[in-house]
């Protein structure tokens, strides 16, 4: 399957667009400081294990189409984000935390929309699944009791 991650035992495609603004939409994401905020977010999405597909800084607001790993909800995942990224701006340029107050630079909130599938693909998944599900079994042995009755299996 094209684009697809995989963790231990699961094969997962949860793509998002997500969209969140500074507080106050202040305008300073897209000067001076877009490269800084860019890379920022770039490395708090690498340590989650989230792939930026595609980003955008617009003048008061951010866009990213992202695959977020099923093991972390979009809340969870935003929470961090703004949190941690709202801490590293404020650190790495201390004259914004003078000039707009408390250690919150996002606004509250944000915007989510999945990225549908196509239902073809969705098709050759399971048939693909049950394809390796028999093949899987194949390669088995088959138990010379049934574990459940305890009587004698008969062989095929």
């Amino acid at each position: 399957m094209e684009g697809k991650n995989s963790l231990a035992h699961t094969q997962w495609r949860c793509k998002f667009h997500i969209v969140f603004a500074p507080k106050y939409r202040r305008q300073i994401i897209y000067g001076k400081y877009k490269r800084s905020i860019g890379e920022i977010i770039r490395e708090l999405c690498e340590r989650k294990g989230v792939e930026i597909h595609e980003a955008n800084a617009c003048k008061d607001h951010i866009h990213m189409l992202v695959s977020i790993p099923p093991k972390l909800s979009v809340s969870q995942f935003m929470g961090y984000l703004k949190g941690k990224s709202s801490l590293m701006i404020f650190d790495r340029h201390a004259n914004l935390k003078y000039r707009y107050g408390n250690r919150k630079f996002w606004c509250q909130g944000y915007f989510v929309d999945t990225v549908g599938r196509n239902k073809n693909q969705i098709q050759e998944y399971i048939r693909n699944q049950l394809k390796e599900d028999y093949m899987s079994d194949q390669l088995t042995l088959l138990e010379e009791f049934d574990p459940f009755t305890g009587e004698k299996n008969k062989k095929k």
